[in-house]
């Protein structure tokens, strides 16, 4: 089965989808959506918090070394 964005189970066939759009329309069936795992959950915390930390300086140094290793990827492709 196909999925939606979000994770849910979604039938491949445009037929398929109608039915299922007009069984949740109808209240006959939900749409199951994934609950995030604990670790993207606590990840995405965790790197809001060190960004709170970092100084403007520190920040602009991770920007260049982040692009640095970059345009080295994109170089030594070629």
């Amino acid at each position: 089965m196909a999925r939606g964005p979000q994770g849910q189970v979604r039938p491949r066939d445009v037929v398929g989808t109608a039915v299922a759009v007009a069984r949740i329309a109808t209240g006959e069936e939900t749409e199951q959506i994934e609950n995030r795992t604990a670790g993207q959950t606590l990840g995405r915390l965790g790197g809001h918090a060190r960004a709170a930390k970092l100084t403007a300086a520190q920040r602009t140094a991770i920007a260049k070394q982040g692009a640095e290793a970059r345009w080295a990827a994109k170089n030594s492709a070629r």
